[in-house]
């Protein structure tokens, strides 16, 4: 009888430690934030805490970013004015700073200019102003609609070197409204000219 009960006690004592061993095994056997991929996780994390703050600084076209863009746009304006009045065929120096088909239509007018015997002349005297009239942000893509006064001389010859337009003597206020556009996801923080409103 006492192997009898001997049996039953193991028997006991071996269910009591399959149950505590299930119970820790139910504890500890569960995944916390630290184990298996978690470091991967933590890096995705990262990832998109970085895009979120790129595309933050991207969005944010606050008054400093505004005071900088227009430092380059002042300068974007005189080089394509200066380039436009070059007897030149074709744009050059202002390529970068042109989309295709404002690009295209400059070497037009200029090809047109050409083709009549005509050149220019044209001073450039400075900007006076540069204000931001909108911006306005489409997809990833902002654009940014400039009001620009410049003062030029200006003045278009025959070939035989008479004045068909403008006075050489006098400088001229010019008014124009452009439109820059980038790409915000880009890495290229270049503008472009994309648009000139009449």
């Amino acid at each position: 009888m006492n192997y009898s009960f001997e049996y039953i006690d193991i028997i006991l004592l071996a269910m009591i430690a399959g149950f505590i061993f299930l119970r820790l095994r139910g504890i500890l056997g569960k995944k916390t934030g630290f184990e298996g991929k978690a470091p991967a996780q933590f890096e995705e994390i990262l990832k998109t805490v970085k895009q979120k703050e790129t595309k933050k600084i991207n969005e944010n076209f606050d008054d400093k970013a505004q005071e900088e863009f227009l430092k380059g746009a002042k300068i974007a304006y005189e080089t394509v004015i200066t380039d436009f009045s070059d007897n030149d065929n074709k744009i050059t120096t202002s390529r970068p700073l042109l989309n295709n088909e404002i690009y295209n239509q400059f070497n037009q007018a200029l090809k047109e200019r050409s083709s009549r015997g005509h050149f220019a002349e044209i001073t450039f005297i400075g900007v006076n102003s540069a204000k931001i009239k909108e911006h306005k942000k489409i997809g990833k893509i902002l654009n940014v609609t400039v009001d620009f006064i410049a003062e030029v001389i200006t003045c278009i010859k025959d070939k035989d070197k008479k004045i068909v337009s403008g006075d050489p003597e006098k400088v001229k206020k010019i008014y124009d409204t452009w439109v820059f556009s980038r790409d915000t996801t880009s890495v290229n923080p270049n503008w472009q000219l994309v648009n000139i409103l009449t």
